[in-house]
């Protein structure tokens, strides 16, 4: 069934013939390497006691780094699905986990390690049938390999048509619930996690991001649903699901040519096209948050190419954003919603008794707080919006060019914001955000690195009131029923 030709893999290293994926193995894996960290730092914490305070604080940083390693490194053994449920944990767990466990959960790489042709045939003949794969002549080398699957090129033998494979690993999908309840107790009984409720509720809603993640039948119909929502636009490119390849493991899309983000290429574009591409992204995101209510919350820049116009036989005058993952897509109530946006309308307006009044109803800030810490952290998600605000006087020097639009890259905006929360009072009285936060800020941090990339020098300002308030030249703002209330 496979294609001889050359590959165009950017996955390296070697290939393993399984994923260890049952249930027993791992907890049991899991379970003991738990035991011997809790012991290891039961043994730290009875001896570290009689240490002065500085070098108590000194050991206990150095242990907790010395067991995050141990527990990276133990993820990084079995694969899988507990690899996944590490890089989201790094990814959102800021609020929850100690600054030692994410950074380490950070150095979580799952692209070196893919999963043998051999057993990645075997998954497309039994999900699609000898028949149909037939009709495919398929690159046995991978094209991308992850935690939870790997893609593989392929051509369709009667017309020519160029398509990707996304393949799932076998038993990934029925092993994310023991493996993510594994990990869990693996952070519980290492000592690396305090089990509150805010923690508990987010680990669900890891579970259900995780359970979104292994649906390939959701994912394929959300794909199709993005691309007619988007197919009008000539910024953006989303593969066509070819539904006659897909299954519950398997999603058969088109092949979508295009540059990294961070390439050289998009690099070397001139300064207004990077800019260009640089409005699409803050513009696509509008629309998922104002119109849509349904965002793209994974920010990995492998979600995403550049196609260059005119560039191998590309037919559009735009440089384009091609979008190619759309398996952490959330849906967002308009009880969450709402008060984002008036968050928003009120920085844009400088009503910080606007802003405050949003992060209450939200209950990440609450009325009982001092005022002036209040007004602090209100200040502070105001400063966030700084490249979409209407007062330039606040820019700093360094962050405007000589025609006045705002440089991304160059104003190190969330330094800066970071830098505001930390001389403040607010860690002090912060509570742990929804979790549907999490994944929103998670989301704009995305973008604005996106745009930053870019080296892209505009201001947000214009797309922001097309959005907030309906303006004319918006023809999806003025359908939002979200924009009118709070």
């Amino acid at each position: 069934m496979a294609s001889k030709r050359k590959s165009t893999s950017n996955s390296k290293g070697t290939s393993v013939s399984r994923i260890k994926t049952g249930s027993f193995e791992r907890r049991l894996s899991l379970t003991k390497a738990g035991l011997f960290a809790g012991t290891r730092m039961a043994s730290h914490m009875a001896t570290n006691w009689f240490s002065g305070k500085d070098k108590r604080e000194a050991r206990h940083k150095a242990m907790l780094s010395s067991q995050a390693q141990f527990l990276v490194d133990e993820l990084g053994r079995l694969k899988g699905s507990v690899v996944k449920i590490g890089q989201v944990m790094a990814l959102y767990g800021e609020h929850f986990l100690p600054d030692e466990v994410t950074e380490a959960l950070h150095t979580l790489e799952d692209q070196t390690t893919s999963l043998e042709w051999s057993a990645i045939e075997r998954v497309l003949k039994d999900e699609l049938g000898a028949d149909r794969l037939a009709e495919l002549e398929v690159d046995p080398e991978p094209i991308g390999a992850a935690s939870l699957g790997q893609v593989h090129r392929a051509r369709r033998r009667d017309d020519g048509l160029e398509l990707v494979l996304k393949v799932q690993y076998p038993g990934v999908d029925e092993a994310v619930d023991s493996d993510l309840n594994s990990v869990a107790h693996l952070l519980k009984i290492a000592r690396l996690v305090y089990f509150g409720p805010e923690f508990k509720d987010w680990l669900e809603e890891v579970r259900v991001m995780m359970h979104r993640e292994v649906d390939y039948r959701l994912e394929a119909r959300t794909t199709e649903r993005f691309r007619k929502m988007l197919e009008h636009d000539p910024r953006f490119v989303v593969p066509r699901v070819l539904n006659e390849y897909c299954t519950a493991h398997v999603i058969a899309s088109t092949f979508e040519e295009g540059h990294s983000v961070s390439s050289v290429a998009v690099r070397e574009l001139p300064l207004e096209r990077r800019s260009e591409l640089g409005k699409a992204a803050l513009e696509l995101f509008f629309r998922e948050l104002f119109v849509w209510s349904e965002i793209q919350t994974d920010p990995n820049f492998g979600n995403y190419r550049i196609r260059i116009a005119g560039e191998g036989g590309a037919s559009s005058t735009h440089d384009q954003i091609v979008l190619l993952d759309f398996g952490a897509v959330q849906v967002y109530s308009p009880e969450f919603l709402d008060p984002v946006i008036q968050m928003i309308r009120c920085s844009y307006e400088g009503d910080l008794d606007g802003v405050v009044d949003g992060g209450i109803k939200l209950k990440f800030m609450s009325r009982d707080w001092p005022q002036d810490v209040l007004n602090k952290f209100g200040s502070v998600c105001m400063s966030v919006l700084e490249p979409l605000s209407s007062d330039h006087s606040q820019w700093p020097e360094y962050a405007v060019n000589d025609q006045g639009q705002y440089r991304w890259k160059q104003s190190d905006l969330p330094s800066r914001v970071a830098r505001q929360a930390a001389r403040s009072a607010i860690s002090r009285y912060f509570k742990v955000p929804p979790k549907e936060f999490v994944f929103l800020n998670r989301k704009l941090i995305g973008v604005y690195t996106f745009i930053a990339v870019l080296h892209a020098e505009f201001n947000g300002e214009p797309l922001l009131k097309e959005y907030l308030y309906g303006e004319p030249g918006n023809p999806d703002a003025s359908s939002t029923t979200h924009i009118t209330k709070a």
